[in-house]
């Protein structure tokens, strides 16, 4: 099989995966009824195949697998491999099988095992005090600052309509310049509350759920636009698919959303979105993302500890809260992802997605942006394919 017809197979396998597993766990879906591929846009250009059991599901993947010898080394392969292999793993999951938080994290995420480095967690908390000095908000411990700066920042709901509004207007005119032209799509944010998430895009019914539980300033709710509409998860769909409708792409390109190795990059998008369209302004910007760091490293080690290591759900938290600097619902709504069956790993995806687009992204010349634009947002990629970007 040549690059065209494994990439073809693959995605009709993948979504074949994705219908059988809605179907047999109707009412109990181990992904929470949104399936392998929550946003997915090839549906008139790639037909699933259909299984009524795991057993020929996992055949196709491994004949997939085999048939990647034959592909020259380099990013596509090293993509495909990494996509194969998780697939193989959320097959076993959806069957019934077992594999550990360790297994999940590097198979089906695609992350590194393990805590985060506690020495870059330190220094990112020292960045944060000096930003919070520079700003005036001197008294108290360092939580008791970071909360006087997010109260005093929190948009109240009166006004966050009309926020939300101008945010989306200038985050979609930066986009529609610099990444990508979205024409008339646009997104609705809707209020909600007792949900484990601060945001989340429901690309098909064009709405953003916003946790309302949390409080959220002006730089917030700027990054909550960029990670899930433009140009994050929404832009990126968008991207992918007109690639693939112009031949430009091969169709894996619509799995950019896939809960597995693509998840990394897809959140690393979103969380590098309000720097793709060069629109850090202010402290309060500086601060948002440095906070955003802090926590999703954090993160991806309080769960580690929990999950594969065995701490208790009070330490858990209180790490959360003392060393993350949380506010109290992300901390409840951390600790009650953590422990998901299938979503729980994918908290490591936010801190090495950041990194691994971040990494690629600060060694790219304003030469060759527009090849690197493609390049991320054009194909589907594992954090180990988006790595190995070279300017052409």
């Amino acid at each position: 099989m040549n690059l065209s017809k494994i990439t073809y197979n693959l995605t009709a396998v993948t979504m074949g995966v994705h219908a059988l597993e809605r179907q047999r766990n109707d009412g109990n879906s181990l992904l929470d009824g949104e399936g392998l591929v929550p946003i997915y846009t090839g549906g008139d250009i790639v037909t699933p195949r259909s299984y009524d059991e795991w057993d020929s599901a996992r055949r196709d993947l491994t004949q997939l697998k085999a048939a990647l010898e034959n592909i020259a080394p380099g990013e596509r392969r090293t993509f495909l491999e990494g996509m194969v292999g998780s697939l193989l793993l959320a097959v076993r999951l959806f069957s019934g099988g077992s594999p550990t938080y360790e297994q999940k994290v590097i198979g089906l995420v695609g992350a590194d095992r393990g805590h985060e480095d506690a020495g870059m967690i330190a220094a990112g908390r020292d960045r944060i005090d000096r930003l919070l000095s520079r700003m005036g908000f001197v008294r108290g411990s360092l939580a008791d600052r970071v909360r006087s700066w997010e109260d005093g920042r929190a948009v109240c709901a009166s006004k966050l309509g009309g926020m939300l509004d101008e945010l989306m207007a200038e985050a979609k005119r930066r986009s529609d310049a610099m990444i990508f032209d979205t024409g008339d799509f646009s997104m609705e944010i809707c209020p909600v509350r007792d949900v484990p998430y601060p945001a989340r895009c429901g690309f098909a019914e064009r709405r953003v759920d916003l946790n309302v539980d949390m409080m959220f300033s002006r730089a917030g709710l700027k990054h909550i636009i960029c990670h899930n509409i433009y140009p994050g998860h929404a832009t990126q769909t968008l991207y992918a698919h007109a690639e693939v409708s112009a031949g430009r792409s091969t169709v894996d390109a619509l799995l950019t959303s896939a809960n597995a190795v693509t998840g990394c990059v897809q959140e690393g998008i979103g969380d590098q979105g309000i720097y793709l369209i060069d629109w850090m302004e202010d402290e309060d910007d500086e601060l948002t993302a440095e906070l955003r760091n802090l926590r999703s490293a954090c993160q991806t080690s309080a769960t580690w500890a929990y999950m594969a290591e065995g701490q208790s759900a009070e330490q858990t938290m209180s790490y959360l809260r003392d060393t993350a600097l949380g506010q109290e619902a992300w901390v409840r709504g951390r600790l009650r992802s953590a422990a998901h069956p299938f979503k729980g790993p994918f908290a490591a995806s936010f801190w090495a997605g950041n990194e691994v687009v971040r990494r690629v992204r600060e060694r790219v010349s304003d030469a060759n942006r527009p090849g690197f634009i493609r390049y991320l947002y054009g194909r589907a990629h594992s954090p180990q394919s988006l790595e190995m970007y070279q300017p052409a």
